[in-house]
Protein backbone atom coordinates (compact mmCIF):
# COMPACT_ATOMS: atom_id res chain seq x y z
CA UNK A 1 0.00 0.00 0.00
CA UNK A 2 1.65 3.64 -0.87
CA UNK A 3 2.23 6.01 2.12
CA UNK A 4 3.72 8.58 0.43
CA UNK A 5 3.06 12.08 0.94
CA UNK A 6 1.05 12.36 -2.28
CA UNK A 7 -0.59 8.91 -1.77
CA UNK A 8 -4.64 7.89 -2.25
CA UNK A 9 -6.89 10.61 -4.70
CA UNK A 10 -5.77 13.80 -2.47
CA UNK A 11 -7.67 17.11 -4.07
CA UNK A 12 -5.61 19.51 -6.63
CA UNK A 13 -5.24 22.62 -4.00
CA UNK A 14 -6.52 26.01 -6.16
CA UNK A 15 -3.91 28.37 -7.14
CA UNK A 16 -4.99 31.08 -5.50
CA UNK A 17 -4.30 29.19 -2.17
CA UNK A 18 -0.78 27.74 -3.18
CA UNK A 19 1.96 28.65 -0.44
CA UNK A 20 4.02 31.56 -2.57
CA UNK A 21 7.79 29.96 -3.21
CA UNK A 22 9.56 32.78 -4.91
CA UNK A 23 10.71 35.30 -2.72
CA UNK A 24 10.65 38.63 -4.30
CA UNK A 25 7.02 37.48 -4.48
CA UNK A 26 6.43 36.94 -0.37
CA UNK A 27 8.43 39.92 0.04
CA UNK A 28 5.94 41.96 -2.08
CA UNK A 29 3.07 40.09 0.02
CA UNK A 30 4.54 40.44 2.97
CA UNK A 31 4.49 44.46 2.28
CA UNK A 32 1.27 44.45 0.91
CA UNK A 33 0.13 43.24 4.27
CA UNK A 34 2.28 45.45 6.98
CA UNK A 35 1.05 48.44 4.83
CA UNK A 36 -2.73 47.44 6.23
CA UNK A 37 -1.77 46.09 9.45
CA UNK A 38 1.02 48.33 10.67
CA UNK A 39 0.58 51.59 8.71
CA UNK A 40 3.86 53.27 8.44
CA UNK A 41 5.16 56.22 5.66
CA UNK A 42 6.76 53.56 4.17
CA UNK A 43 8.03 49.96 4.10
CA UNK A 44 10.88 48.38 2.47
CA UNK A 45 12.17 45.21 1.48
CA UNK A 46 16.09 45.57 1.70
CA UNK A 47 19.66 43.55 1.20
CA UNK A 48 23.20 43.90 2.09
CA UNK A 49 25.26 44.34 -0.42
CA UNK A 50 29.08 44.89 -0.08
CA UNK A 51 28.33 47.01 3.20
CA UNK A 52 25.86 48.94 1.36
CA UNK A 53 21.29 48.48 2.33
CA UNK A 54 20.03 47.98 -1.26
CA UNK A 55 16.31 48.88 -1.62
CA UNK A 56 14.74 45.88 -3.31
CA UNK A 57 10.86 46.31 -3.02
CA UNK A 58 9.43 49.79 -1.16
CA UNK A 59 5.56 50.76 -1.16
CA UNK A 60 4.67 54.17 0.79
CA UNK A 61 4.10 58.16 0.22
CA UNK A 62 5.82 59.81 2.76
CA UNK A 63 9.40 59.47 1.37
CA UNK A 64 11.16 58.87 -2.04
CA UNK A 65 12.04 55.52 -1.97
CA UNK A 66 12.60 53.05 -5.21
CA UNK A 67 13.87 49.53 -5.99
CA UNK A 68 17.81 49.61 -6.80
CA UNK A 69 18.97 52.70 -4.14
CA UNK A 70 21.13 51.85 -1.84
CA UNK A 71 23.44 53.86 1.19
CA UNK A 72 26.35 52.81 3.50
CA UNK A 73 24.51 49.94 6.05
CA UNK A 74 26.79 51.58 8.65
CA UNK A 75 24.61 54.25 8.58
CA UNK A 76 21.21 53.15 8.77
CA UNK A 77 18.85 52.35 11.55
CA UNK A 78 18.75 48.98 10.24
CA UNK A 79 22.17 47.72 11.33
CA UNK A 80 22.08 49.10 15.01
CA UNK A 81 18.80 47.05 14.66
CA UNK A 82 20.38 44.18 13.04
CA UNK A 83 23.30 43.88 15.67
CA UNK A 84 20.88 43.94 18.55
CA UNK A 85 22.05 47.72 19.45
CA UNK A 86 18.66 48.79 18.94
CA UNK A 87 14.95 47.70 19.51
CA UNK A 88 13.04 46.22 16.38
CA UNK A 89 10.40 48.25 17.35
CA UNK A 90 10.69 52.22 18.16
CA UNK A 91 7.62 54.41 18.09
CA UNK A 92 9.55 57.52 19.04
CA UNK A 93 13.07 56.92 17.58
CA UNK A 94 14.48 60.18 19.35
CA UNK A 95 14.11 57.76 22.71
CA UNK A 96 16.57 55.70 21.66
CA UNK A 97 20.12 56.98 21.65
CA UNK A 98 21.14 54.68 18.88
CA UNK A 99 18.66 55.07 16.43
CA UNK A 100 18.09 58.92 17.14
CA UNK A 101 22.23 59.72 16.56
CA UNK A 102 21.41 58.24 12.91
CA UNK A 103 17.91 59.81 12.61
CA UNK A 104 19.88 63.23 12.98
CA UNK A 105 21.92 62.84 10.40
CA UNK A 106 19.69 61.89 7.50
CA UNK A 107 18.34 64.03 5.14
CA UNK A 108 14.53 63.75 6.20
CA UNK A 109 12.46 63.28 9.01
CA UNK A 110 12.18 60.05 10.89
CA UNK A 111 9.95 59.53 14.20
CA UNK A 112 9.15 56.02 13.81
CA UNK A 113 11.26 52.85 13.14
CA UNK A 114 10.07 49.77 13.06
CA UNK A 115 12.84 46.16 11.67
CA UNK A 116 13.20 42.89 11.20
CA UNK A 117 15.91 40.71 9.82
CA UNK A 118 16.00 38.73 7.03
CA UNK A 119 18.95 35.64 7.46
CA UNK A 120 21.10 33.68 5.05
CA UNK A 121 20.59 30.02 6.32
CA UNK A 122 23.91 30.19 7.96
CA UNK A 123 22.25 32.70 10.17
CA UNK A 124 24.19 35.82 8.36
CA UNK A 125 22.23 38.74 7.40
CA UNK A 126 21.26 38.72 4.04
CA UNK A 127 18.57 41.97 4.64
CA UNK A 128 16.03 44.14 6.21
CA UNK A 129 12.08 44.19 6.60
CA UNK A 130 11.74 48.14 7.66
CA UNK A 131 9.31 50.35 7.75
CA UNK A 132 9.47 54.05 8.79
CA UNK A 133 6.88 57.09 9.78
CA UNK A 134 7.96 60.78 9.93
CA UNK A 135 5.87 61.16 13.08
CA UNK A 136 6.44 58.93 16.58
CA UNK A 137 4.27 56.30 16.66
CA UNK A 138 1.97 55.16 19.55
CA UNK A 139 3.95 52.86 22.11
CA UNK A 140 0.81 50.31 21.54
CA UNK A 141 3.02 49.19 18.05
CA UNK A 142 5.07 47.50 20.61
CA UNK A 143 2.50 44.73 20.55
CA UNK A 144 3.34 43.65 16.99
CA UNK A 145 6.67 42.51 17.73
CA UNK A 146 5.32 38.40 17.31
CA UNK A 147 4.32 39.73 14.01
CA UNK A 148 7.54 40.76 13.26
CA UNK A 149 9.03 37.55 14.35
CA UNK A 150 6.59 35.48 12.03
CA UNK A 151 7.10 37.39 9.07
CA UNK A 152 11.02 37.16 9.61
CA UNK A 153 10.88 33.78 10.11
CA UNK A 154 8.72 33.48 7.01
CA UNK A 155 10.85 35.37 4.68
CA UNK A 156 14.23 33.67 5.47
CA UNK A 157 12.29 30.22 5.24
CA UNK A 158 11.18 31.39 1.31
CA UNK A 159 14.07 32.54 0.84
CA UNK A 160 16.57 29.75 1.73
CA UNK A 161 14.09 27.18 -0.60
CA UNK A 162 14.09 29.77 -3.29
CA UNK A 163 18.18 29.47 -2.98
CA UNK A 164 17.77 25.84 -3.31
CA UNK A 165 15.25 25.66 -6.08
CA UNK A 166 17.68 28.25 -7.70
CA UNK A 167 20.51 26.57 -7.28
CA UNK A 168 18.73 23.51 -9.01
CA UNK A 169 17.98 25.01 -11.49
CA UNK A 170 21.37 26.80 -12.45
CA UNK A 171 22.75 23.64 -12.51
CA UNK A 172 20.44 22.26 -15.01
CA UNK A 173 21.10 24.43 -16.97
CA UNK A 174 24.80 23.84 -17.01
CA UNK A 175 24.30 20.29 -18.10
CA UNK A 176 22.18 21.67 -21.01
CA UNK A 177 24.97 23.72 -22.14
CA UNK A 178 26.71 21.48 -24.42
CA UNK A 179 24.04 22.93 -27.35
CA UNK A 180 25.47 26.43 -26.53
CA UNK A 181 28.94 25.65 -26.96
CA UNK A 182 31.36 27.54 -29.37
CA UNK A 183 32.98 25.08 -31.65
CA UNK A 184 35.90 26.89 -31.82
CA UNK A 185 37.07 27.61 -28.28
CA UNK A 186 34.35 25.75 -25.89
CA UNK A 187 33.28 28.78 -24.48
CA UNK A 188 29.32 29.47 -24.37
CA UNK A 189 28.67 30.53 -27.24
CA UNK A 190 26.10 33.54 -27.99
CA UNK A 191 22.53 32.44 -28.10
CA UNK A 192 24.27 30.51 -24.69
CA UNK A 193 24.69 33.80 -23.43
CA UNK A 194 21.29 35.28 -24.41
CA UNK A 195 20.03 32.52 -22.40
CA UNK A 196 21.71 32.81 -19.85
CA UNK A 197 21.07 36.30 -19.50
CA UNK A 198 17.39 35.69 -20.01
CA UNK A 199 17.30 33.51 -16.56
CA UNK A 200 19.07 35.24 -14.57
CA UNK A 201 17.79 38.49 -15.09
CA UNK A 202 14.72 37.75 -13.33
CA UNK A 203 16.42 36.18 -10.65
CA UNK A 204 19.11 38.68 -9.98
CA UNK A 205 15.71 41.14 -9.73
CA UNK A 206 14.67 38.79 -7.02
CA UNK A 207 17.23 38.46 -4.63
CA UNK A 208 19.06 42.07 -5.51
CA UNK A 209 22.44 39.87 -6.42
CA UNK A 210 25.23 41.37 -7.31
CA UNK A 211 27.61 41.31 -10.51
CA UNK A 212 29.45 42.55 -12.83
CA UNK A 213 29.67 42.22 -17.10
CA UNK A 214 32.71 42.65 -18.67
CA UNK A 215 32.74 43.21 -22.67
CA UNK A 216 36.32 42.09 -24.37
CA UNK A 217 37.61 42.93 -28.25
CA UNK A 218 40.50 41.28 -29.42
CA UNK A 219 42.87 43.49 -31.95
CA UNK A 220 44.50 42.68 -34.73
CA UNK A 221 41.90 39.71 -35.88
CA UNK A 222 41.33 40.82 -38.94
CA UNK A 223 44.88 41.78 -40.17
CA UNK A 224 46.32 38.14 -39.00
CA UNK A 225 43.33 36.53 -40.95
CA UNK A 226 44.43 38.72 -44.17
CA UNK A 227 48.16 37.96 -43.78
CA UNK A 228 48.87 34.26 -42.31
CA UNK A 229 45.30 33.00 -42.98
CA UNK A 230 41.86 32.21 -41.01
CA UNK A 231 43.41 28.90 -39.68
CA UNK A 232 45.85 31.27 -37.47
CA UNK A 233 43.12 33.58 -36.94
CA UNK A 234 41.64 30.67 -35.12
CA UNK A 235 44.61 30.23 -33.34
CA UNK A 236 44.35 33.17 -32.18
CA UNK A 237 40.48 33.54 -30.91
CA UNK A 238 41.70 29.71 -28.85
CA UNK A 239 44.67 31.36 -27.08
CA UNK A 240 42.52 34.09 -26.11
CA UNK A 241 39.67 32.36 -24.68
CA UNK A 242 42.29 30.16 -22.84
CA UNK A 243 44.16 33.20 -21.76
CA UNK A 244 40.64 34.33 -20.24
CA UNK A 245 39.27 31.23 -19.18
CA UNK A 246 42.33 31.07 -16.54
CA UNK A 247 41.83 34.66 -15.14
CA UNK A 248 37.59 33.95 -14.28
CA UNK A 249 36.31 32.73 -11.46
CA UNK A 250 34.62 29.01 -11.30
CA UNK A 251 31.15 30.55 -10.91
CA UNK A 252 31.87 33.01 -13.54
CA UNK A 253 30.00 32.91 -17.08
CA UNK A 254 32.24 33.51 -20.17
CA UNK A 255 31.40 33.15 -23.64
CA UNK A 256 32.42 34.05 -27.23
CA UNK A 257 29.92 36.17 -28.76
CA UNK A 258 31.23 36.15 -32.58
CA UNK A 259 34.50 36.80 -34.35
CA UNK A 260 36.77 38.81 -31.62
CA UNK A 261 34.67 39.30 -29.02
CA UNK A 262 34.11 38.46 -25.76
CA UNK A 263 31.75 38.53 -22.84
CA UNK A 264 31.82 37.65 -18.68
CA UNK A 265 29.54 38.03 -16.09
CA UNK A 266 31.30 37.73 -13.15
CA UNK A 267 28.53 36.69 -10.42
CA UNK A 268 28.85 38.79 -6.86
CA UNK A 269 31.37 40.67 -8.26
CA UNK A 270 31.70 44.85 -7.39
CA UNK A 271 32.91 47.16 -9.39
CA UNK A 272 35.96 47.52 -7.71
CA UNK A 273 36.78 43.21 -8.18
CA UNK A 274 35.86 43.62 -11.68
CA UNK A 275 38.42 45.95 -12.23
CA UNK A 276 41.17 43.42 -10.89
CA UNK A 277 39.55 40.99 -12.90
CA UNK A 278 39.93 42.94 -15.70
CA UNK A 279 43.86 43.85 -14.87
CA UNK A 280 44.31 40.15 -14.33
CA UNK A 281 42.51 39.11 -17.93
CA UNK A 282 44.69 42.25 -19.87
CA UNK A 283 47.71 40.63 -18.53
CA UNK A 284 46.87 37.00 -19.09
CA UNK A 285 46.63 37.82 -22.93
CA UNK A 286 49.59 39.70 -23.04
CA UNK A 287 51.31 37.06 -21.64
CA UNK A 288 49.98 35.27 -24.88
CA UNK A 289 50.87 37.85 -27.12
CA UNK A 290 47.64 38.76 -27.72
CA UNK A 291 46.07 42.94 -27.08
CA UNK A 292 42.25 44.00 -26.87
CA UNK A 293 40.15 46.94 -25.29
CA UNK A 294 38.33 46.26 -21.76
CA UNK A 295 34.99 47.36 -20.52
CA UNK A 296 33.30 46.55 -17.42
CA UNK A 297 29.98 47.79 -15.56
CA UNK A 298 27.80 46.48 -12.57
CA UNK A 299 24.78 45.01 -12.91
CA UNK A 300 21.58 47.37 -11.42
CA UNK A 301 18.21 46.06 -10.57
CA UNK A 302 16.88 49.04 -12.58
CA UNK A 303 18.60 48.61 -15.77
CA UNK A 304 19.39 44.91 -15.49
CA UNK A 305 21.90 42.99 -17.71
CA UNK A 306 21.09 44.98 -20.74
CA UNK A 307 21.87 48.37 -18.92
CA UNK A 308 25.21 46.82 -17.60
CA UNK A 309 25.97 46.01 -21.12
CA UNK A 310 25.53 48.64 -23.00
CA UNK A 311 27.67 50.89 -20.04
CA UNK A 312 29.92 48.01 -20.34
CA UNK A 313 30.69 48.40 -24.53
CA UNK A 314 30.71 52.03 -24.17
CA UNK A 315 33.86 51.37 -21.95
CA UNK A 316 35.41 48.97 -23.99
CA UNK A 317 34.85 51.38 -26.97
CA UNK A 318 36.29 54.57 -25.00
CA UNK A 319 39.02 52.43 -23.87
CA UNK A 320 39.90 51.57 -27.88
CA UNK A 321 38.98 55.07 -29.13
CA UNK A 322 41.74 55.96 -26.60
CA UNK A 323 43.98 53.02 -27.81
CA UNK A 324 44.13 54.07 -31.20
CA UNK A 325 42.86 57.43 -31.40
CA UNK A 326 40.29 56.50 -33.07
CA UNK A 327 37.38 58.92 -33.55
CA UNK A 328 33.93 58.54 -31.68
CA UNK A 329 31.38 55.13 -32.48
CA UNK A 330 28.55 54.66 -31.37
CA UNK A 331 28.08 51.11 -28.92
CA UNK A 332 26.58 48.41 -30.58
CA UNK A 333 23.07 46.84 -29.13
CA UNK A 334 24.06 44.47 -26.33
CA UNK A 335 22.34 40.61 -26.32
CA UNK A 336 18.90 40.93 -24.14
Amino acid sequence: MATGPHSGASPQVAAPLQPTRSFDTACARVIDYLCTALPMGAWVVTRLVDDRQLILTARGEAYELEGGRSLPFAQTLCSRMASGEAPRIAPDVSHVPAYARIAAALPLELGAYVGTPIVWPDGTLFGTVCGFDPAPKPDAMRAHLPLLDLLSSLLSAVLEADLGATSAARALEMARREADVDPLTGLLNRRGWDRFLGHEEERFRRFGDSASVVVIDLDNLKEINDTFGHEAGDRYIRAAARALAGTVRSGDVLARLGGDEFGVVAVGCTPDQAADLVVRAGRALEAAGISGSFGHAPYSIVTGFPGAWRAADEAMYAQKRRRRGRPPRHARSGPG
